[in-house]
């Protein structure tokens, strides 16, 4: 009975990478700041392989990369309001400084996008005004962060009983246990 449960999410992580519209396309992701506070934001997941592996993109110099790179412990939030199943991944982030990888995701990033990536200025940096962000030609600041999942909690909320999972990663193969909702 667990294992329906753990494909289900499975396949909701999927579908957030290659679905339009998907609510899990989009994750709230939880770091520790440099002051150890918590830390949330909003970010896309851009891949999810099939040992769930999860990638988003970032600048390299953005706040949640000195973090990661400080404490690599992080937490993820899916939620899917029409389901009401909310999913958290917990794990360790790496970046990834392979500079052919790196370029091969940066040739895939539409024209549009790439703005993100190329500003003179790191992500947060104070501006007198939007229009007067600059930008560089010739350099980029794109990088993949992945994450390795280490525990992921199910919740999906139901009448007559809600449904809460924890399931552990041991090895390779994941453990599944009911929790009290």
């Amino acid at each position: 009975m667990i294992d329906h449960f753990f494909e289900e999410l499975k396949d909701h992580l999927h579908k957030g990478v290659h679905k339009k519209g998907h609510p899990f396309r989009y994750s709230v992701l939880g770091t520790i700041g440099l002051n150890q506070e918590p830390a949330l934001r909003t970010i896309v997941i851009r891949q999810v392989s099939n040992d769930l592996s999860l990638r988003f993109y970032t600048d390299y110099r953005s706040n949640k990369l000195k973090q990661i790179q400080k404490n690599n412990q992080i937490s993820l939030l899916f939620y899917h309001p029409k389901q009401l199943l909310q999913v958290k991944v917990e794990g360790t982030a790496s970046i990834i400084t392979d500079q052919e990888t790196l370029q091969k995701y940066w040739s895939g990033v539409q024209p549009s996008s790439r703005k993100d990536y190329i500003t003179s200025e790191p992500p947060g940096s104070l501006i007198s005004n939007p229009d007067k962000v600059e930008y560089l030609e010739d350099e980029n600041h794109f990088t993949i962060v992945e994450i390795k999942p280490t525990r992921i909690e199910y919740l999906k909320l139901k009448r007559p009983n809600h449904i809460r999972i924890q399931f552990i990663k041991t090895g390779d193969a994941w453990q599944g246990k009911f929790l009290v909702p």
